[in-house]
């Protein structure tokens, strides 16, 4: 029968189409990496992969074995963990990611806390966009996502953090106004946005009712960082996440943030996992952290308030609010 290793590695290789960095992300040697392919084909009787000097190419009984071999791979992990988890929460080592218009805000509010709370965690971060942090959490290389609702993300459960509203920011010099701007006042034309790939950019485009544009934008960021920039140079406007004001980004520039008149502009911040992870109650306990952290220092995330059952989706505006302890009534399936 096929060995674990083996599948792994072919999954490796399927995700990286090359030899060496497959080895390395297996933390093997290229030829052994090679050898237990090609052990692996002789056992199945079929070839898998078609070999080049300059490619990869796998055939299409070896993409079906891939896809096969996934569920297997991750059922041996869920067995595992399962067996772990067994013996006390938040033990062993977890896989976060975190998107770029979370991650530098509340990662330092919550990082700590989770280390105080749970020491024995061995907790691995990464920051990746959306997509591929939701094609890594299916395909089992992430155990869970920190990342801003809704968004389309696979079969998964979310532990809803809090909500993170999205401020209209302008350059001082063209607009002193220091009240809410009227929607009907928004030049839609001069907003500026997000390269592809941020779910940041859907939920600006959605709050104000735009469609995507056509064609290909004149000025486009991949940061916050520089999209601040372009907006302080008088380039334009855009929606931020009032996480990221509250943390300094407008610090140094002309810009300056408003509340929309009209528009209901926010996102909901979440912990979400593949639904099934035989690690769910370790994932409900670590968004429980993740929340506590986030209401015992200051924050613009306004607390979700737990409640019965039926409210359990709802999110506060109260930063008052006590945090329920009730998990179960925390979690809901996408």
């Amino acid at each position: 029968m096929p060995s674990l290793r083996q599948l792994s590695y072919l999954i490796a290789l399927h995700d990286l189409h090359h030899f060496g960095r497959a080895a390395t992300a297996c933390f093997v040697t290229q030829s052994t990496l090679s050898v237990g392919i090609a052990e692996l084909e002789r056992l199945l009787g079929a070839v898998l992969v078609e070999r080049s000097k300059r490619s990869v190419r796998f055939t299409s009984v070896g993409d079906e074995v891939v896809a096969r071999a996934r569920g297997i791979v991750r059922a041996a992990e869920d067995l595992c963990t399962a067996a772990q988890g067994s013996r006390a929460p938040l033990t062993g080592a977890v896989r976060l990611a975190a998107i770029p218009t979370v991650a530098p805000f509340l990662l330092p509010q919550m990082l700590p806390a989770i280390a105080d709370a749970w020491p024995n965690l061995r907790l691995f971060v990464r920051e990746m966009l959306t997509g591929p942090a939701c094609e890594a959490l299916q395909a089992g290389t992430i155990d869970c996502v920190l990342l801003a609702l809704p968004v389309e993300c696979g079969d998964v459960e979310a532990y809803e953090i809090g909500v993170d509203r999205l401020l209209l920011a302008v350059c001082a010099a063209e607009d002193a106004s220091s009240v809410a701007i009227p929607l009907d006042d928004i030049d839609a034309t001069r907003l500026l946005f997000l390269e592809d790939g941020h779910c940041l950019k859907d939920h600006a485009l959605a709050a104000c009712d735009l469609q995507p544009p056509n064609s290909e934008a004149r000025l486009v960021a991949s940061t916050l960082q520089t999209l601040v920039q372009l907006v302080d140079a008088g380039l334009g406007i855009t929606l931020l996440p009032e996480m990221a004001i509250a943390a300094g980004i407008l610090s140094g520039t002309r810009v300056t943030s408003h509340a929309v008149e009209g528009l209901s502009a926010e996102r909901r911040i979440a912990l979400v996992w593949r639904r099934g992870n035989a690690r769910a109650d370790d994932l409900r306990l670590l968004g429980d952290t993740i929340r506590g952290a986030v209401i015992a220092r200051p924050s613009c995330l306004f607390p979700r308030e737990s409640g019965s059952p039926g409210a359990r989706n709802d999110i506060a505006r109260d930063p008052g609010l006590p945090l329920s302890r009730e998990n179960s009534d925390d979690v809901r399936t996408l």
